[in-house]
């Protein structure tokens, strides 16, 4: 198989692709993460995951044209707790807001997959439900004292430390928590390669 791009700098996100054996190379360019505020929560980590993807097709139009010709895998997660969007905390005060918000609650965990294949768009999401356990201060402080999860949606990485510890259940797919539901990826993939 021909290897994709893969529009995005997440470890978690690579590390998940060389899991599946899926031949990839990283290019990643600035996009807008924003999305507009009416739209359904649904919907927001397709509109960004899209983002993604065009703003790195635009990329390897002007700087890669040896790539023009290559998929395009480009991917957004977003917490969602009671409604609101919980993003990637700024700072170790916001991290801390953030778990002590998600302590004792369900969550839904969406991403949005958007694959630029053979000149097509084709787009999907995943929601996984993840219950945390009842946290204390003390081990919410001292996970993001060790793990610093800055760049994370939710401030948390179920993964880590904080994965074994502090989450009750989740309901769905694991991986999609990590970042991407890649089981649901290769199906698309082996789908379009069918068809």
């Amino acid at each position: 198989m021909e290897p994709f791009i893969l529009a995005s700098q997440s470890p978690r996100r690579q590390m998940l692709l060389t899991w599946a054996d899926l031949a990839f190379e990283v290019i990643v360019s600035d996009s807008d993460e924003t999305y507009p505020t009416t739209m359904d929560l649904n919907e927001v980590p397709v509109y960004i995951a899209k983002n993604k993807a065009q703003a790195v097709q635009e990329k390897i139009i002007l700087s890669y044209p040896q790539h023009l010709n290559k998929n395009i895998v480009a991917a957004d997660t977003i917490v969602v707790l009671a409604g609101n969007v919980l993003g990637k905390p700024a700072n170790k005060q916001e991290a801390i807001a953030s778990l002590t918000a998600l302590s004792g609650k369900t969550h839904q965990v969406i991403t949005g997959v958007v694959l630029l294949y053979q000149g097509k768009e084709y787009s999907f999401s995943e929601t996984t439900l993840v219950t945390f356990n009842t946290l204390t201060l003390a081990q919410i402080e001292y996970y993001v004292e060790n793990y610093k999860p800055y760049d994370k949606a939710g401030g948390y990485a179920i993964q880590e430390w904080i994965g074994v510890v502090g989450i009750h259940s989740i309901e769905g797919d694991f991986y999609n928590v990590m970042g991407l539901p890649v089981s649901k990826l290769l199906q698309k993939i082996k789908q379009l390669e069918v068809n």
